[in-house]
């Protein structure tokens, strides 16, 4: 890694030694993830219509190796739930992602509905800053975390189910909170 720029961009030196920009499909401060220097692994698209066809997948910092795509979570917890794997989630009849909802007009990772005709509305957050063992959501201050609350919330006092479910993928982290330090109001 060379480094991070523009929120959705990071340069990268390839082994051959050529310079090239990947795009980067994490919105947050990515603390602790953006070390220049760092080995990444990305992914190429050959899609004519993308401007970066290579997208930053992982990054390795001091031999952890953190997903940053957040877009890999949702697929890890999609498929998780297709193959039952969720304890929490027996008895699920069916299941939507993105799905709008709320008074604040949100979008839920994922809707569910169990054997009783119950909703369980799921979102999804990726963790992947660390400090000591611990992990820590969110990386900075996020409005848009806070309005998914608050929707979580309302759903919750509606009658429904509704679950925060934090993604690890970081091998450094051994247990997850939240990171009151950082966002009070989160």
């Amino acid at each position: 890694l060379i480094k991070r720029y523009k929120r959705f961009l990071a340069d990268v030196h390839l082994d051959d030694g050529i310079q090239i920009t990947l795009h980067c499909p994490n919105t947050g401060a990515m603390t602790g993830c953006a070390v220049p220097g760092s080995e990444v692994r990305y992914s190429w698209n050959d899609n004519g219509k993308r401007k970066y066809p290579g997208t930053w997948e992982m990054v390795n910092v001091d031999g952890h190796w953190i997903t940053v795509n957040t877009n890999t979570a949702n697929k890890l917890v999609k498929e998780a739930i297709e193959h039952q794997q969720f304890p929490l989630f027996e008895g699920i009849k069916s299941f939507r992602a993105e799905v709008k909802y709320g008074e604040e007009n949100s979008r839920i990772d994922f809707l569910l509905v169990d054997e009783q005709e119950k909703q369980v509305f799921i979102e999804v957050k990726s963790v992947t800053l660390l400090e000591g063992s611990c992990g820590f959501f969110p990386d900075a201050v996020t409005k848009r975390g806070q309005k998914h609350v608050r929707e979580l919330m309302q759903m919750k006092m509606a009658g429904h189910r509704a679950v925060l479910l934090f993604c690890v993928q970081h091998q450094g982290i051994n247990e997850v909170r939240c990171a009151s330090h950082i966002d009070k109001e989160y």
